[in-house]
């Protein structure tokens, strides 16, 4: 999944409009880490990994993404 500016407006606004305001918070801030994790790993900062490895994580990266972006979507 990626995530196109409508859909991350749509996200923050889901997110701005919660009752919840520590739900909200704590939303943003796995969705925040979840995408800082994939940026870095797509931006390739860490040398030390084999391709594989690379490919492994990125993957895993992305499913943690796809996960809390889902999550927001339910709320």
């Amino acid at each position: 999944m990626s995530i196109d500016n409508t859909e991350l407006d749509e996200i923050m606004e889901k997110l701005e409009n919660l009752d919840d305001e520590v739900l909200a918070v704590e939303k943003l801030r796995e969705f925040n880490n979840a995408t800082k994790k994939l940026g870095e790993l797509l931006m390739n900062l860490n040398k030390d990994l084999s391709h594989g490895e690379w490919k492994t994580a990125c993957d895993e990266a992305k499913k943690e993404v796809d996960r809390v972006v889902d999550e927001i979507k339910a709320l």
